[in-house]
Parts: structure tokens; sequence; C-alpha cells
């Protein structure tokens, strides 16, 4: 077939080049039109909403699960339609939050670390044994749609301890000074005892004064100017029971300050300390412990056990009955079993310090006392029959400390 040149065929090459866009524009006009967005539907971008037929199954893929999720169904309300929403499924949510990588988990609790810091840190008096009064408790709010929870803290109510603060800063500054051993002490006892103390105070406090008895009362040597403390010397005659009994303090007490083995040893003109008493203590249920001070000033704290439920350890006054502190003696329990000394269970520990009830739920009460035990992992619970429970080491001591007749041992809640 011959070929035609020049501008008849020039023509000919124009008009296949229209039929082919005219072909073009056709297949475009049929794609738009059987296309969704030709078909009277909105682009699903336009109001993130999903625009799937209903009870469509959604599949997405995070990490290594795989979640299923139904679109609800859209209802027409007016006119317009409303999305029905459907209670998430939870436990695909916890799988993902489990499987997924977080690596802002961290930052996430450092944050809340600092917030918890700078809420405490700007007014330690801010802190409080309960909840102050006017503060505002935590709250949380579920926000729609996310299902995420916000956490609202308040912070807690101002509370003005200016006494107590004053007097812990002051009493700080002396323990760096050694003379200064007595003003630091009393300087802290005052503040424990202060109104507007808070429980975090008082716990630092204790603390404090618990290592300054180290220093003024746990040795030999007494402090100069001491009204609790002091040296003598002794006389002939002098036994150490007798002395003991003048300062209303075991002599079991001065004997071991003193390094004395044997009272027997005791010797004329030789200077010893006596401490001037007596010791009492406080048992809080609360908290399973028993603070010991002498006179008023706080000296220790000690773990307890304390009566089961039904059997609980009664509140109120107590005394250390007269002839009532004994070593490891024979007892006989509520159920009329007797006990004995060499028994591999003996339930009494190294000692037993009779007590007698003078007022509120004590008073009249009789068969409590403080002693020791052969279960020591039961200490800080309701173990006992209603007797106070301590550590062996803990009861020796606590039995050098008080004193027949006048220590007294009160049980608070």
């Amino acid at each position: 077939m011959a070929r035609t040149y020049g501008p008849r065929a020039s023509h000919k090459t124009r008009n296949r080049a229209y039929t082919v866009l005219a072909l073009l524009i056709i297949v475009l006009i049929i794609a738009y039109i059987y296309s969704p967005l030709g078909d009277g539907q909105s682009d699903p971008n336009d109001r993130g909403l999903p625009m799937a037929a209903n009870n469509t199954t959604v599949h997405s893929n995070f990490g290594s699960s795989n979640v299923s999720q139904d679109i609800p169904e859209q209802e027409e309300i007016n006119g317009e339609f409303s999305l029905q929403v459907a209670s998430p499924d939870w436990e695909s949510l916890q799988s993902i939050n489990e499987t997924l990588p977080n690596p802002s988990r961290d930052t996430i609790q450092e944050s809340n670390i600092r917030d918890i810091r700078n809420l405490t840190t700007t007014n330690e008096s801010e802190l409080t044994q309960q909840t102050s009064v006017g503060s505002t408790p935590a709250s949380s709010q579920a926000n729609p749609g996310t299902g995420q929870v916000t956490t609202t803290i308040p912070k807690p109510a101002v509370q003005t301890n200016s006494e107590a603060d004053k007097l812990i800063t002051e009493a700080t500054e002396m323990m760096k000074s050694p003379s200064k051993v007595l003003e630091a002490r009393d300087m802290f006892n005052d503040a424990l005892r202060s109104r507007t103390i808070t429980a975090q105070q008082a716990k630092l406090v204790k603390v404090q004064l618990s290592e300054l008895a180290d220093d003024w009362l746990f040795n030999r040597t007494a402090v100069p100017g001491d009204n609790l403390c002091e040296h003598y010397k002794v006389q002939s005659g002098d036994q150490l029971r007798i002395i003991g009994d003048k300062h209303k303090v075991p002599y079991e007490f001065l004997m071991e300050i003193n390094n004395i083995s044997d009272a027997r040893l005791l010797r004329a003109g030789q200077t010893i300390k006596v401490i001037n008493g007596p010791f009492h203590a406080k048992v809080y249920r609360s908290t399973f412990t028993m603070d010991v001070y002498l006179q008023n000033t706080y000296v220790r704290t000690f773990t307890v056990g304390l009566g089961l439920p039904g059997s609980e350890t009664p509140t109120g006054t107590w005394r250390v009955e007269p002839g009532g502190k004994l070593i490891k003696p024979e007892w006989t329990d509520s159920t009329g079993k007797v006990w004995y000394p060499s028994d591999p269970d003996y339930p009494l520990g190294s000692r037993w310090i009779a007590l007698e009830g003078l007022e509120g739920e004590a008073e009249g009460r009789e068969g409590f006392a403080i002693h020791g035990t052969h279960k020591p992992q039961e200490l800080g619970t309701q173990g006992s029959q209603g007797c106070i429970r301590m550590e062996n080491g803990a009861a020796i001591m606590v039995y050098n400390m008080l004193f027949p007749a006048y220590s007294t041992v009160e049980v608070l809640d």
C-alpha cells in the first residue's frame, strides 16, 4: 500500500489524535460515574467518618496484634445521620496496650514524680496525718470517645505549721554542735508535742530523738545540766537495787548503761550514772508500734504484735503490776494448757511484764502483759490473745526500763 505524504497526510494524523483524546475523555467519565466519589457519596476524609456499609469489619494491624472492630450502624434522625456508638472492646484494647512498645512511659512517670515532688516539697507542713480539713478528694473522669481516664490530684489544703517548723529547724542546727545535745533534744521533743506537727514531721523527729538518745542516755556519761541523767557517787552501804528504786528506774538499766556485769561488784566511792525515772510507754493499735518515753521525753519506738480480732488488746491506761515482772515464768493459757520455759515452742519469749488496768477499756482488767515471742514473724499483726508481743531483745530492753507501780502503758487506737 502506497504511503501518503504532504498536507493530506498531516490532516489524517490530526484526526487520529482527536479520536484518541475523545476516547480518553470517555474512559475518565465512565470511571468517575462508577467510582465511590461519583456515586453521590462524600469523601471519607472530609469529616473523618468511615463511609462503609453497615456492620462492616475494619481490620487494623498494630505490631503483632490483629484487632477487629465493628463500625456501628448509622441512624437517621431528623434527616441527619448519627452514629450509634457501641462500647469499646476493652479486652482487645488492653491486648494492644500490652504488646505495643511504649518508649514514652518512663518520661511520663518521671513527669508524674516531678509533679508530686513539686506538690509535696513546696511546704512540707502541708502533709497531715489524714486528709486535711478543707482539702478536695482526688477525682477521675473518663474522656468520651478516647477511653482514657484523666485523674485530677488536688493540692492539699495548706496547714500552718510555723511553730513545729521553727522548732525542727533550730533543733537540726543544734545537732551539729556536740555541746548542744540537750538543747536539740528538748527542742525536738517540744516539736513532737506540738499540736501543729504533721505525721511526716513526727516520724523524722522521732528518728532524730532516737539518735540523740545514744548520746545522752545509753552510755555511762551524764551530760552536764541534764535533769534526766546525773552522776552519783556511791556511798558506803549502797546497793544498786536501792539506788534504782530511789530514782524509779530498774537496777538492770543502771547496770546496762554503766557496764556493770554484777550488781554485787558496786563499791563505795565509785561514780555511776543514774536516771531520773520513771519510763512510760504508748502503744498505737493502728500502727502496731510502742513508743517509750523517759518521763515526757521520747526515747525509742518498737514494733509490737497485738490481740486477735475478738480478743483485741484493750485501749486505756495500764500500769506495770507490782511483782509482775518475771523472766520466763510458767504460764497457763486460756485453754488450760500449762507452758514451761523448757518447752521448744514456749510462747512468752524472754520476758513477762504483767499489766493492771487503770482507766478506759483497761480499767479493772487483768491477765494482760507485755512479753517476748517465739513467733517474731507475727509482729506488726493481730496474733496474740490480747497481750502485747515484742521481739525478745526489745522485750528485755523494755523490761529493764519499766518500773513496777510507777511506769504506765497507754494503749491508743
